[in-house]
Protein backbone atom coordinates (compact mmCIF):
# COMPACT_ATOMS: atom_id res chain seq x y z
CA UNK A 1 0.00 0.00 0.00
CA UNK A 2 3.04 2.26 1.02
CA UNK A 3 4.39 1.88 -2.45
CA UNK A 4 1.13 2.93 -4.55
CA UNK A 5 0.36 5.88 -2.10
CA UNK A 6 4.10 7.32 -2.94
CA UNK A 7 3.67 6.52 -6.66
CA UNK A 8 0.17 8.60 -6.78
CA UNK A 9 2.08 11.66 -4.75
CA UNK A 10 5.14 11.62 -7.16
CA UNK A 11 2.52 11.57 -9.82
CA UNK A 12 0.91 14.22 -8.38
CA UNK A 13 4.17 16.46 -7.82
CA UNK A 14 5.20 15.74 -11.47
CA UNK A 15 1.81 17.12 -12.75
CA UNK A 16 1.97 20.17 -10.18
CA UNK A 17 5.68 20.96 -11.72
CA UNK A 18 4.65 20.65 -14.99
CA UNK A 19 1.74 23.11 -15.01
CA UNK A 20 3.72 25.70 -13.17
CA UNK A 21 6.75 25.31 -15.23
CA UNK A 22 4.44 25.74 -18.59
CA UNK A 23 2.19 28.91 -17.47
CA UNK A 24 5.68 30.35 -15.63
CA UNK A 25 6.80 30.01 -19.26
CA UNK A 26 4.20 31.39 -20.94
CA UNK A 27 3.94 34.61 -18.86
CA UNK A 28 7.91 34.48 -19.36
CA UNK A 29 7.77 35.17 -22.96
CA UNK A 30 4.75 37.44 -22.72
CA UNK A 31 6.41 39.96 -20.26
CA UNK A 32 9.92 39.51 -22.44
CA UNK A 33 8.10 40.48 -25.29
CA UNK A 34 6.10 43.38 -23.76
CA UNK A 35 9.38 44.76 -22.19
CA UNK A 36 10.92 44.91 -25.59
CA UNK A 37 8.30 45.89 -27.85
CA UNK A 38 5.54 47.79 -26.32
CA UNK A 39 5.58 49.87 -23.51
CA UNK A 40 5.17 48.18 -20.70
CA UNK A 41 3.60 48.82 -17.02
CA UNK A 42 5.84 49.42 -14.22
CA UNK A 43 5.28 46.08 -12.44
CA UNK A 44 5.97 44.22 -15.43
CA UNK A 45 9.84 43.83 -15.41
CA UNK A 46 9.17 42.69 -11.71
CA UNK A 47 6.33 39.88 -12.89
CA UNK A 48 9.02 38.66 -15.92
CA UNK A 49 12.04 38.22 -13.34
CA UNK A 50 9.39 36.76 -10.53
CA UNK A 51 8.22 34.38 -13.23
CA UNK A 52 11.73 33.31 -13.94
CA UNK A 53 12.33 32.57 -10.42
CA UNK A 54 9.20 30.70 -10.27
CA UNK A 55 10.90 28.06 -13.21
CA UNK A 56 13.57 27.76 -11.20
CA UNK A 57 12.36 27.29 -8.17
CA UNK A 58 9.92 24.42 -9.43
CA UNK A 59 12.83 22.61 -11.33
CA UNK A 60 15.24 22.23 -8.17
CA UNK A 61 12.13 21.93 -5.86
CA UNK A 62 12.90 18.12 -4.84
CA UNK A 63 13.38 14.64 -6.46
CA UNK A 64 11.68 15.70 -9.90
CA UNK A 65 13.18 16.73 -13.29
CA UNK A 66 16.68 17.88 -12.47
CA UNK A 67 17.54 14.63 -11.14
CA UNK A 68 17.55 12.97 -14.30
CA UNK A 69 19.66 15.73 -15.79
CA UNK A 70 22.56 15.05 -13.14
CA UNK A 71 22.37 11.56 -13.56
CA UNK A 72 22.83 11.79 -17.19
CA UNK A 73 25.96 14.64 -16.54
CA UNK A 74 27.76 12.04 -14.01
CA UNK A 75 28.13 14.31 -11.71
CA UNK A 76 28.73 13.79 -8.12
CA UNK A 77 26.42 13.74 -5.61
CA UNK A 78 27.91 15.91 -3.30
CA UNK A 79 27.57 18.25 -6.35
CA UNK A 80 23.78 17.49 -7.11
CA UNK A 81 23.27 17.91 -3.78
CA UNK A 82 25.13 20.97 -2.66
CA UNK A 83 23.93 22.62 -6.21
CA UNK A 84 20.09 22.43 -6.17
CA UNK A 85 19.99 23.00 -2.42
CA UNK A 86 22.07 26.68 -2.96
CA UNK A 87 20.00 27.60 -6.03
CA UNK A 88 16.51 26.12 -4.67
CA UNK A 89 17.17 28.10 -1.42
CA UNK A 90 18.42 31.33 -3.28
CA UNK A 91 15.22 31.08 -5.78
CA UNK A 92 12.73 30.52 -2.49
CA UNK A 93 14.84 33.62 -0.83
CA UNK A 94 13.60 35.63 -3.90
CA UNK A 95 10.18 34.73 -4.31
CA UNK A 96 9.96 36.22 -1.12
CA UNK A 97 11.85 39.54 -1.84
CA UNK A 98 10.63 40.01 -5.48
CA UNK A 99 6.87 38.86 -4.45
CA UNK A 100 7.14 41.57 -1.58
CA UNK A 101 8.96 44.34 -4.13
CA UNK A 102 6.03 43.62 -6.97
CA UNK A 103 2.97 44.38 -4.04
CA UNK A 104 4.79 47.74 -2.83
CA UNK A 105 5.42 49.01 -6.47
CA UNK A 106 1.84 48.10 -6.45
CA UNK A 107 1.20 50.00 -4.74
CA UNK A 108 3.09 52.73 -5.40
CA UNK A 109 1.50 52.73 -9.09
CA UNK A 110 -2.36 52.84 -8.01
CA UNK A 111 -1.43 55.45 -5.32
CA UNK A 112 -3.24 58.93 -5.59
CA UNK A 113 -0.86 61.61 -6.56
CA UNK A 114 -2.15 63.19 -3.05
CA UNK A 115 -0.68 60.73 -1.35
CA UNK A 116 3.16 60.91 -0.18
CA UNK A 117 4.01 57.95 -2.40
CA UNK A 118 2.99 59.93 -5.34
CA UNK A 119 6.62 61.36 -6.14
CA UNK A 120 8.12 57.97 -6.03
CA UNK A 121 6.06 57.47 -9.13
CA UNK A 122 7.89 58.99 -12.07
CA UNK A 123 11.31 57.26 -10.32
CA UNK A 124 10.17 53.83 -10.49
CA UNK A 125 12.62 52.73 -13.04
CA UNK A 126 15.37 54.01 -11.42
CA UNK A 127 14.26 52.36 -7.70
CA UNK A 128 13.85 49.25 -9.68
CA UNK A 129 17.77 48.99 -10.45
CA UNK A 130 19.00 49.44 -7.54
CA UNK A 131 15.93 46.81 -5.90
CA UNK A 132 16.72 44.41 -8.11
CA UNK A 133 20.71 44.73 -7.02
CA UNK A 134 20.35 44.40 -3.69
CA UNK A 135 17.84 41.61 -3.47
CA UNK A 136 19.89 39.43 -5.68
CA UNK A 137 23.38 40.19 -3.81
CA UNK A 138 21.95 39.75 -0.53
CA UNK A 139 20.08 35.99 -1.25
CA UNK A 140 23.16 35.24 -2.92
CA UNK A 141 25.42 35.71 0.05
CA UNK A 142 23.27 34.77 2.48
CA UNK A 143 22.37 31.44 1.45
CA UNK A 144 25.76 30.50 0.70
CA UNK A 145 27.10 29.92 3.89
CA UNK A 146 24.57 26.97 4.25
CA UNK A 147 26.25 24.59 1.34
CA UNK A 148 29.22 23.94 4.23
CA UNK A 149 26.13 22.11 6.01
CA UNK A 150 24.50 19.90 2.96
CA UNK A 151 25.77 17.64 1.11
CA UNK A 152 25.81 14.16 -0.04
CA UNK A 153 23.87 11.18 1.96
CA UNK A 154 26.58 8.39 2.80
CA UNK A 155 25.87 5.84 5.12
CA UNK A 156 21.98 5.63 6.43
CA UNK A 157 23.36 4.35 10.16
CA UNK A 158 25.16 7.67 10.62
CA UNK A 159 22.81 9.18 12.80
CA UNK A 160 24.17 12.79 12.31
CA UNK A 161 22.85 13.15 9.15
CA UNK A 162 19.60 14.07 8.24
CA UNK A 163 18.21 12.85 5.05
CA UNK A 164 16.23 15.66 2.89
CA UNK A 165 16.06 14.05 -0.70
CA UNK A 166 17.23 10.91 -2.81
CA UNK A 167 20.71 12.56 -2.11
CA UNK A 168 20.71 15.42 -0.01
CA UNK A 169 21.24 15.20 4.29
CA UNK A 170 21.54 18.39 6.47
CA UNK A 171 24.81 17.62 8.91
CA UNK A 172 25.26 19.04 12.46
CA UNK A 173 25.38 23.06 12.86
CA UNK A 174 26.56 24.72 16.02
CA UNK A 175 24.18 25.84 17.81
CA UNK A 176 24.74 29.34 17.76
CA UNK A 177 24.94 29.62 14.16
CA UNK A 178 22.25 27.94 13.27
CA UNK A 179 20.22 30.19 15.89
CA UNK A 180 21.95 33.02 14.50
CA UNK A 181 20.73 31.76 10.99
CA UNK A 182 16.85 30.86 11.97
CA UNK A 183 16.40 34.37 13.71
CA UNK A 184 18.22 36.32 10.41
CA UNK A 185 16.04 34.20 8.56
CA UNK A 186 12.75 34.47 10.00
CA UNK A 187 13.04 38.00 11.05
CA UNK A 188 13.29 38.73 7.69
CA UNK A 189 10.43 36.78 6.31
CA UNK A 190 8.63 38.05 8.79
CA UNK A 191 8.81 41.80 8.13
CA UNK A 192 8.44 41.17 4.41
CA UNK A 193 5.37 38.98 4.85
CA UNK A 194 3.67 42.43 7.17
CA UNK A 195 4.72 44.42 4.27
CA UNK A 196 3.06 42.41 1.64
CA UNK A 197 0.28 42.16 4.23
CA UNK A 198 0.52 46.30 4.59
CA UNK A 199 0.67 47.61 1.00
CA UNK A 200 -2.27 45.16 0.10
CA UNK A 201 -4.22 46.68 2.71
CA UNK A 202 -3.32 49.68 1.25
CA UNK A 203 -4.40 48.80 -2.19
CA UNK A 204 -7.79 47.21 -1.05
CA UNK A 205 -8.49 50.58 0.54
CA UNK A 206 -7.84 53.02 -2.48
CA UNK A 207 -9.42 50.40 -4.33
CA UNK A 208 -12.30 50.58 -2.42
CA UNK A 209 -12.51 54.08 -2.43
CA UNK A 210 -12.24 54.68 -6.08
CA UNK A 211 -15.27 52.26 -6.60
CA UNK A 212 -16.82 54.06 -3.92
CA UNK A 213 -16.85 57.58 -5.77
CA UNK A 214 -17.12 56.06 -9.49
CA UNK A 215 -20.65 53.94 -8.54
CA UNK A 216 -22.69 56.67 -9.44
CA UNK A 217 -21.62 56.32 -12.69
CA UNK A 218 -22.27 52.52 -13.05
CA UNK A 219 -25.57 51.29 -14.38
CA UNK A 220 -27.69 48.78 -11.38
CA UNK A 221 -28.40 46.60 -14.56
CA UNK A 222 -24.80 45.86 -14.91
CA UNK A 223 -23.96 42.99 -12.41
CA UNK A 224 -20.75 42.44 -14.20
CA UNK A 225 -17.77 42.62 -11.53
CA UNK A 226 -15.55 46.11 -11.67
CA UNK A 227 -11.73 46.32 -12.85
CA UNK A 228 -10.96 47.61 -9.72
CA UNK A 229 -12.93 44.52 -7.52
CA UNK A 230 -11.34 41.63 -9.83
CA UNK A 231 -8.20 43.78 -8.94
CA UNK A 232 -8.92 43.54 -5.13
CA UNK A 233 -9.73 39.88 -5.75
CA UNK A 234 -6.62 39.32 -7.27
CA UNK A 235 -4.66 40.98 -4.46
CA UNK A 236 -6.21 39.08 -1.75
CA UNK A 237 -5.77 35.83 -3.12
CA UNK A 238 -2.05 35.98 -4.11
CA UNK A 239 -1.22 37.38 -0.80
CA UNK A 240 -3.57 34.70 0.86
CA UNK A 241 -2.15 31.63 -0.95
CA UNK A 242 1.47 33.35 -0.23
CA UNK A 243 0.95 33.78 3.67
CA UNK A 244 -0.79 30.70 4.14
CA UNK A 245 1.81 28.63 2.21
CA UNK A 246 4.57 29.82 3.59
CA UNK A 247 3.49 29.36 6.78
CA UNK A 248 2.48 25.92 6.38
CA UNK A 249 6.57 25.28 5.06
CA UNK A 250 7.77 27.10 7.82
CA UNK A 251 5.87 24.95 10.14
CA UNK A 252 6.56 21.39 8.26
CA UNK A 253 10.36 22.48 8.02
CA UNK A 254 10.68 24.09 11.40
CA UNK A 255 9.16 20.68 13.06
CA UNK A 256 11.47 18.27 10.90
CA UNK A 257 14.27 20.15 11.51
CA UNK A 258 14.05 20.05 15.29
CA UNK A 259 12.69 16.52 15.44
CA UNK A 260 15.92 15.39 13.42
CA UNK A 261 14.01 13.02 11.08
CA UNK A 262 12.09 13.98 7.88
CA UNK A 263 9.40 11.51 7.37
CA UNK A 264 8.95 10.99 3.33
CA UNK A 265 5.27 11.85 2.86
CA UNK A 266 5.96 14.78 4.88
CA UNK A 267 8.71 15.49 2.65
CA UNK A 268 6.43 14.83 0.11
CA UNK A 269 3.91 17.00 1.61
CA UNK A 270 6.18 19.95 1.91
CA UNK A 271 7.26 19.69 -1.76
CA UNK A 272 3.74 19.92 -2.73
CA UNK A 273 3.44 23.18 -0.70
CA UNK A 274 6.64 24.57 -1.45
CA UNK A 275 5.44 24.68 -4.85
CA UNK A 276 2.27 25.71 -5.14
CA UNK A 277 2.89 29.07 -4.58
CA UNK A 278 4.90 29.06 -8.26
CA UNK A 279 1.91 27.29 -9.58
CA UNK A 280 -1.01 29.27 -8.50
CA UNK A 281 0.53 32.61 -9.03
CA UNK A 282 1.33 32.61 -12.98
CA UNK A 283 -2.54 31.29 -13.40
CA UNK A 284 -4.14 33.95 -11.51
CA UNK A 285 -1.78 36.34 -13.52
CA UNK A 286 -3.13 34.69 -16.51
CA UNK A 287 -6.67 34.61 -15.86
CA UNK A 288 -6.48 38.51 -14.11
CA UNK A 289 -4.17 40.13 -16.81
CA UNK A 290 -6.62 42.32 -19.68
CA UNK A 291 -4.19 42.43 -22.19
CA UNK A 292 -2.97 38.01 -21.63
CA UNK A 293 -6.92 37.73 -21.79
CA UNK A 294 -7.33 39.83 -25.20
CA UNK A 295 -4.22 38.34 -26.99
CA UNK A 296 -6.12 34.65 -25.88
CA UNK A 297 -8.76 35.38 -27.52
CA UNK A 298 -7.58 37.12 -30.89
CA UNK A 299 -5.54 34.36 -30.75
CA UNK A 300 -8.57 31.98 -31.01
CA UNK A 301 -10.63 33.92 -33.39
CA UNK A 302 -7.73 33.89 -35.74
CA UNK A 303 -7.54 29.60 -35.28
CA UNK A 304 -11.15 29.26 -35.36
CA UNK A 305 -10.62 31.18 -38.39
CA UNK A 306 -7.89 29.02 -40.43
CA UNK A 307 -9.35 26.02 -39.37
CA UNK A 308 -12.94 27.37 -41.05
CA UNK A 309 -11.31 28.78 -44.43
CA UNK A 310 -9.52 25.29 -44.74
Amino acid sequence: MYFPLMSSLKNVLNFQAGLGVLANMFLLFFYTAIILGNRPKPTDPISCQLTFIHIVMVLTGGDLWLTDVFESLNLENDFKCKATFYINRVMRGLSICITCLLSVFQAVTISPNTSLLAKFKYKLKKYMIYAFLCIWSFNLLFIGNRIFYVGAFTNTSETNQMKVTKYCSLFPMNYIIRALILTVTVSKDVFLVGVMLTTSAYMVIILFRHQRQCKHLHSISHPRASPEKRAIQTILLLVVVFVVMYWVNLIISSTSVLLRKYDPDILTVQKFVVNAYPTITPLVQISSDNRIINMLKNMQSVCHHIFKKG
